[in-house]
């Protein structure tokens, strides 16, 4: 079976969901099911049992099959994210967390230099760390070596929809890590992250083009076909690219000879 290994967790599915932006609770959990996803990430503010309208941590628990990947989505400091990380993993029992740091709104880039401080201490913690980072081949490489059960490299801006405008980086970070390589941010279409599987990605996480989507359930639901003809792909090796035609039925000898 091809299964998404990340550390001792194994999943069926490849495909990460978020939870922000959808219209309602409703919505997101019909698009959560649709997807088939098997991780689910929901930012720790959604965690608020006092007012069930705002909390959307019971309605994905209840969802079996599910497991979730709190995210410290709002730290702007390395301490902020630790601080989030201790207290999701106290409310969820969940040892997975997005560390998620971007301290200035108008761009959301993570930074670099404190998502690094935060990976190493919750790695040390026993956390299943998954860093979300700039496309950065020498910071992917050093969150390994500190312990990271995944790199999560963005394709572009947050919620931009520019789809996969760092895919060379994206290729060198593949090709050098010996951990789940996943995509997050930026993809717009399910082809897109079918592309990102053909390139050797371990999995893709998509919220916005899903939540925003005219039909989110349905949109899911695509993006997890993308996804799974994407790896597909992938291990049956895509053809090499040539710079001159290849005909698939070459002339035979008979058509040259005279009777």
């Amino acid at each position: 079976m091809d299964s998404l290994q990340l550390g001792s967790y194994t999943f069926s599915s490849r495909l990460i969901l978020g939870t922000g932006k959808f219209s309602s609770t409703t919505v997101m959990l019909d698009a959560v099911k649709a997807s088939g996803s098997q991780l689910v990430t929901v930012a720790l503010r959604r965690f608020n049992r006092e007012q069930p309208g705002d909390d959307l941590f019971s309605p994905l628990a209840s969802i079996p099959g599910i497991t979730l990947m709190p995210n410290t989505s709002g730290a702007s400091t390395a301490a902020e994210a630790v601080q989030a990380a201790r207290i999701a993993r106290e409310l969820s029992g969940s040892p997975f967390i997005k560390v998620e740091i971007h301290p200035n709104p108008q761009h959301l880039m993570p930074d670099p230099i404190e998502t690094y401080e935060a990976s190493k201490i919750l790695a040390k913690e026993g956390f299943m760390v998954m860093p979300y980072i700039p496309a950065d081949p020498v910071l992917a490489k050093r969150l390994e070596e500190a312990g990271c059960a995944s790199v999560m490299p963005l394709g572009s801006a947050i919620g931009s929809g520019q789809g996969l405008a760092t895919a060379e980086m994206l290729d060198i970070i593949i090709r050098e890590s010996t951990i789940p390589v996943i995509v997050d941010a930026g993809i717009r279409s399910p082809s897109e992250a079918g592309l990102a599987m053909e390139m050797g990605c371990a999995a893709v996480l998509v919220n916005s083009a899903v939540a925003v989507s005219g039909n989110p359930p349905l949109m899911a639901e695509a993006f997890a076909e993308a996804v799974g003809a994407g790896r597909k792909a992938f291990r049956a090796g895509i053809m090499e690219k040539s710079g001159i035609a290849a005909a698939t039925s070459p002339l035979t000898s008979f058509l040259g000879s005279g009777t």
